[in-house]
C-alpha cells in the first residue's frame, strides 16, 4: 500500500459519500420505495426485488430474520449508475469511468470508522438472502473482497458471492486466475490463511471500481477516490491491517482458509444456475457494523447485478476499440446477451475494413463476449428493434459475418464447452458498404417530426 494522508478521526462524518446518503439521495428523488411490512429473507425479498426490475430502488425496513434493514436494485437502472458516478450529457458513464482511472488517486486514511461502533461473531445476525429455488443456500452477493497480495505487498478489492454454511463460515466463489485467487494461492502455498476484510453497504462508485478488471497489483480504491472527487475515506483494520471504506455499513473479518473447501452453486447473471464447484472456506473473526446499519443485497442475473458487472467492461471495451479504431461513436452490452456476451458497436465509417477491425478488437478486449455487431451512426445500438434493421438491410452474411472457432468464452454460457471455457464467436457487419451510393441506405425522415406532439392536436 503506497503511503496516504493522515487526518483526524473528526474528518471521519462525510455523509455524502456514503450508502445511505446515496439512498436518501434516491428518495429525494422519488427513486426508491420503503417496504415497512415485514418480509422473509428466503425467496419474498428476492420476488418482491424482481418486481422492481427497471423500475425504484428498494429498502425493506423489517427482514424477519435479522434487525438489519435491506436495500436492493439500487445501481437496478442506468439514470442511478449516470448518478452514481457523476455523469451527465457531456460526461457519459464510460467518460468517468476512463477519466476516474486516468486520475485514480490515493484515498484519505481516518483514525476511526463508523463501522466499528457494534460488532458480533455470528452470521446469523446478518440478513443473508436466499435467492432461487435451487440456491445452495443463503448467498451475500453484494460483497467486495479486500486481501493483500503478499508477494508484492499491494492490495486487491473485487465482489465475490458467499455462501452461509453455518454461524462461523462462508463458501467464497473465487474465479481462477483471477486477482483474489492469485493473492490467495500465495498464502495457500506457503502454508497460511489468507486475511480478508468483507465490506458491504458502500457508496455504489467503490462496487463500481471493484468490478472494474484493473490490472494485478492496481488499488481499485484509487478509482472510487477518483469518481467521488477525492473525498473517499479509508480506514484500517486492527485483524487483518487492510484499508476499507470508513463508511461500510457490514464489514465482515476472517480469513480463507487454506486447507478446506465446500461445494457451491447459485444462479449467475445470465439467470441460470452456474456449475457446482468446490471453492474455498472463509472462517469468521468479527462483524463489524453501523449503527442501524443497511445490508445491501444484489439479485443475481437482474439489472443491478447484470449493470453492475457489464457497464465497466463497456467502458474498457468503448476506450480500447476507440484506440484502434478512433471513429468509434459508442459502444454496448446489450440486455438480452445479459450485459456480457453481446455487444453493438457504432462507428462513422471510412474504410470497407473498420467494421472488421472493431469487432477484432472488441472480441481480444473482453473474451466473454459471444457476439458483436458493428452499426452505423444513423442507428441507435441501445435500441434493438433499430440494430435488427441494421442486420436486415446493411449485411450480407457471407461477406458480414465473421465466425471464430473455438476461441475463449465465457464459462456462465450453457451452451458453451464450460469445462474448457470455449465458444464460437460471431461478429456482424451491419454497416452500409461504401462501395454503393450512400442515398440507397438512407433512412426516410419528417421535417419537423421531432418537434409535434400529439397532445397539441387533441
Amino acid at each position: 500500500m503506497k503511503v496516504i494522508t493522515k487526518t483526524s478521526a473528526n474528518k471521519t462524518n462525510r455523509p455524502d459519500h456514503d450508502f445511505r446518503s446515496f439512498l436518501s439521495l434516491l428518495e429525494e428523488g422519488d427513486d426508491l420505495v420503503r417496504i415497512k411490512k415485514s418480509v422473509s429473507a428466503r425467496f419474498e425479498l428476492a420476488g418482491l426485488v424482481s418486481k422492481l426490475e427497471g423500475k425504484k430502488a428498494v429498502v425493506f425496513d423489517k427482514v424477519r430474520e435479522s434487525k438489519i434493514a435491506v436495500a436492493s436494485n439500487i445501481l437496478g437502472t442506468r439514470k442511478r449508475f449516470s448518478l452514481a458516478v457523476g455523469a451527465t450529457y457531456e460526461r457519459s458513464i464510460h467518460t468517468r469511468i476512463t477519466e476516474a482511472i486516468a486520475e485514480a488517486s490515493l484515498s484519505t486514511l481516518v483514525g476511526n470508522a463508523p463501522f466499528q461502533e457494534n460488532s458480533s461473531r455470528d452470521l446469523f445476525d446478518l440478513p443473508i438472502v436466499t435467492h432461487f429455488e435451487k440456491d445452495a443456500g443463503p448467498y451475500i452477493t453484494s460483497s467486495i473482497v479486500f486481501a493483500k497480495d503478499q508477494e508484492r505487498g499491494n492490495q486487491n478489492s473485487s465482489t465475490h458471492r458467499l455462501l452461509r454454511l453455518d454461524e462461523k463460515h462462508l463458501v467464497i466463489r473465487m474465479v481462477e486466475g483471477r486477482h483474489l485467487h492469485k493473492c490467495f494461492s500465495y498464502a495457500r502455498d506457503h502454508g497460511q490463511d489468507l486475511k480478508v476484510a468483507i465490506v458491504i453497504g458502500v457508496h455504489p462508485v467503490v462496487c463500481i471500481a471493484s468490478a472494474y478488471q484493473a490490472p494485478y497489483g492496481f488499488d481499485e480504491m484509487s478509482i472510487a477516490n477518483s469518481l467521488l472527487d477525492k473525498q473517499l475515506t479509508i480506514a484500517s483494520s486492527a485483524y487483518s491491517q487492510l484499508f476499507i471504506p470508513s463508511h461500510a455499513e457490514i464489514v465482515i473479518e476472517g480469513r480463507i482458509l487454506k486447507d478446506k473447501s465446500e461445494e457451491e452453486w447459485m444462479v449467475e447473471m445470465l439467470r441460470t444456475y452456474d456449475l457446482k464447484r468446490k471453492q474455498p472456506v472463509f472462517e469468521l473473526d468479527t462483524i463489524h457494523f453501523r449503527d442501524n446499519a443497511i445490508f445491501h443485497d444484489i439479485l443475481p442475473g437482474f439489472a443491478e447485478h447484470r449493470l453492475l458487472m457489464g457497464l465497466p467492461i463497456e467502458a474498457k471495451l468503448y476506450e480500447g476499440i476507440k484506440n484502434i479504431l478512433p471513429t468509434t461513436k459508442a459502444v454496448h452490452l446489450t440486455d438480452g446477451g445479459s450485459s456480457w456476451l453481446i455487444a453493438v458497436i457504432q462507428i462513422q465509417k471510412r474504410l470497407e475494413g473498420d467494421p472488421k477491425n472493431a469487432l477484432l478488437a472488441a472480441f481480444a478486449l473482453h473474451t466473454s463476449l459471444k457476439m458483436a455487431v458493428v452499426v452505423d451512426e444513423d442507428i441507435d445500438p441501445f435500441n434493438p428493434v433499430s440494430v435488427e434493421y441494421a442486420i436486415s438491410t446493411r449485411c450480407q452474411a457471407d461477406r458480414g459475418f465473421v465466425i471464430i472457432t473455438g476461441a475463449k468464452g465465457s464459462s456462465l454460457d450453457p451452451s458453451s464447452d464450460q469445462q474448457n471455457l470455449l465458444t464460437t464467436k460471431v461478429g456482424i457487419d451491419a454497416t452500409a458498404t461504401l462501395l454503393k451510393p450512400k442515398s440507397r441506405f438512407e433512412i426516410g425522415r419528417i421535417p419537423g417530426e421531432e418537434n409535434i406532439k400529439l397532445l397539441d392536436y387533441t
